[in-house]
């Protein structure tokens, strides 16, 4: 039985998982439409999207994003559910938001100093990922040892 302490950050987790997918999700629409008025009056926006960091060998980062925050957002949906999710879970949870988290420093990194552009959308994914690896760590400390 989870603690209600742990029960939180599970649904903390579960909620930024959440808002990071759908965020990736209007910046893929955004980059795949090249539509600025998705942009919401920040000119940044369109700079970063036009920028040449924003694919990684033609994938959209966006969809970078995608894919991430829906691999953590089925895990934790999942991890009480799979024998070897219910053991390893907040271990491949805590893996996968580390890689998010690196990946995300490098992209803060190329919006300041590169591009010198700060997307709103890109800066709320940046926090949801940075707290999402933030929780993983507090729930890997606090995971009983099996």
């Amino acid at each position: 039985m989870k603690s209600r302490t742990n029960k939180w950050l599970y649904r903390i987790s579960i909620a930024l998982a959440v808002l990071g997918l759908l965020v990736s999700i209007y910046m893929t629409i955004y980059k795949l439409t090249e539509n600025n008025t998705m942009c919401l009056g920040s000119g940044d926006c369109a700079a970063v999207n036009a920028s040449i960091y924003s694919e990684v060998n033609g994938i959209p980062v966006a969809v970078v994003g995608v894919a991430g925050y829906l691999a953590i957002l089925v895990l934790l949906l999942m991890e009480n559910r799979m024998e070897f999710l219910k053991t390893n879970g907040t271990l491949v949870i805590f893996g996968l938001t580390l890689v998010g988290f690196l990946f995300t420093v490098y992209l803060i990194y190329i919006e300041i100093f590169l591009i010198r552009a700060l997307c709103p959308f890109c800066v709320t994914s940046q926090a949801a990922m940075t707290l999402l690896f933030i929780l993983s760590v507090i729930r890997l400390v606090r995971q009983p040892n099996h």
